[in-house]
């Protein structure tokens, strides 16, 4: 098998070759790191490389599968956001203020990871502190998007999907508080879930923010793939008390029987002021596919209230928190587009803040009647396409459609489902006519991760995409 062929097989294609014995482990990993070597400098997707421990991983994955007790993941590559702590390997927040930090343990998802087999390949690059929907920050500049290196992956997982996207491995391990993973996801051309809140625990906290917002999730080029590593990660842990229970399913298992009978509502709208005509387009388009899968699907908005600017004042107050004994140390080391925003907790009260968390309550009001009559609601993940990366740095889109957008503009689809922490995909559903990725986002009731993943995989089955790279390498 070449090279080109082992860096876009699936997680699940390379376990059955595996066991078949077609390829091995070591040969995978040998070629994947040299695919790292190829692309990565052209998209600065991955911003620490961990290459002997990768070779060391695949080499013991190799002799599990020769003595007949390989894991669930023996000898799958695999990549970590840079702000999801691993013991012994740097981990910088893709800030200056942590820009040595090496946490002395793991995470629980790379800990669980590591346990089934998988091989360690590096860390993938982050915005300053994962604060915004660009993938940028000073220590190691900005991940380029692989369908145009001219343009962004989007963020805080720009570097995950970026490299996914470009065949650097099949599963990348990342986490999304306000759209961080579903964002790339949909920039990128890539799948990656947000599941219910608490589903994959979320531990250590080495700096205090998002904490019920933030979902750990996988980015995959499949859903099968993102099947199997919630397999994998989801389930209870006292560490994060937040964790929730065992529900008893499979992942993997659960993507069978199709979406036939399920109503499905679908809505360019939400709390979205404006939305790129090519994009609604694709959307649309592929929401349309749920009708011929034998859903019921309806035109339909829940008319929510818009929470954007909640969760910007949360993620000011709690960063704020975060940092207020080294805040001198903050205003000289942080990415130069938050410093306007370092200043901003003063003019806050402990009311904005409260006011906020009471308008999870209104949301949440609106949404759970919507989810009495729909099984999935529908939307375009974002309201625009891969936007152009700026010297110095950008916060998001300048303007969409034609209409000025705010440093939140990119996340008005997105936002709604961290503060209820309903499950959440992102499934890539076409492109633009200048070949930008467009995701469809597919939104689940709570604790609902089956039907979302089922639905994703009809969808890919109908459509499927994972065949189509971009030209990068």
């Amino acid at each position: 098998m070449s090279p080109d062929e082992i860096h876009w097989m699936s997680a699940i294609e390379l376990i059955d070759a595996y066991r078949r014995r077609t390829l091995s482990p070591v040969e995978v990993a040998g070629a994947i790191l040299a695919r790292i070597d190829e692309v990565n400098p052209k998209i600065n997707a991955i911003v620490t490389l961990t290459a002997e421990l990768a070779l060391q991983e695949a080499a013991e994955a190799e002799a599990a599968y020769a003595r007949g007790d390989a894991g669930p993941l023996a000898g799958v590559p695999f990549t970590v956001k840079d702000i999801i702590p691993t013991g012994g390997i740097r981990t910088t927040f893709g800030s200056k203020l942590y820009e040595d930090f090496v946490p002395d343990r793991d995470a629980i998802v790379f800990e669980r990871l590591k346990g089934a087999g998988g091989v360690m390949l590096g860390k993938t690059n982050v915005p300053d502190l994962a604060l915004m929907a660009v993938t940028d920050n000073l220590i190691f500049g900005p991940a380029r998007n692989p369908w145009d290196t001219r343009k962004t992956t989007g963020g805080s997982s720009g570097g995950a999907a970026g490299a996914v996207a470009a065949g650097l491995g099949p599963l990348a391990a990342a986490n999304d508080g306000g759209g961080s993973i579903r964002i790339p996801a949909h920039l990128c051309g890539v799948f990656g879930i947000k599941p219910q809140f608490g589903r994959v625990p979320s531990y250590p906290q080495v700096y205090h923010g998002g904490e019920t917002t933030n979902h750990e999730g996988p980015i995959t080029r499949t859903v099968a793939d993102a099947a199997l590593m919630l397999d994998v990660t989801a389930g209870p842990d006292e560490r994060d008390r937040f964790s929730l229970p065992a529900c008893g399913t499979s992942y993997l298992d659960a993507l069978v029987g199709g979406v036939e009978g399920l109503r499905v509502a679908y809505t360019d709208g939400l709390t979205v002021p404006c939305v790129e005509r090519e994009v609604a387009r694709v959307a649309r388009e592929a929401a349309a596919v749920f009708a011929g899968l034998g859903c019921e699907l309806v035109e339909d908005d829940p008319h929510i209230p818009d929470l954007t600017q909640d969760l910007v004042t949360i993620m000011i107050l709690e960063t704020a928190t975060a940092f207020e004994d080294r805040m001198e140390e903050a205003k000289e080391k942080l990415f130069p587009l938050y410093l306007p925003f370092l200043d901003l907790p003063a003019a806050f009260s402990s009311l904005d803040y409260v006011r906020a968390r009471y308008h999870r309550e209104d949301l949440w009001q609106s949404i759970w009647p919507f989810f009495e009559k729909y099984d999935l609601l529908l939307t375009p993940t974002a309201a625009c396409a891969a936007f152009d990366l700026k010297e110095g740095g950008s916060m998001g889109p300048e303007t969409i459609d034609g209409v000025e957008a705010s440093p939140a503009s990119l996340a008005g689809f997105t936002v709604p489902f961290n503060f209820t922490g309903q499950p959440a995909a992102s499934v890539p559903c076409g492109f633009t006519a200048a070949g930008l990725p467009v995701g469809l986002q597919i939104v689940g009731r709570r604790y609902d991760e089956a039907t979302v993943l089922r639905a994703a995989a009809a969808f890919e089955e109908a459509r499927p995409w994972a065949a189509r790279h971009p030209g990068i390498g």
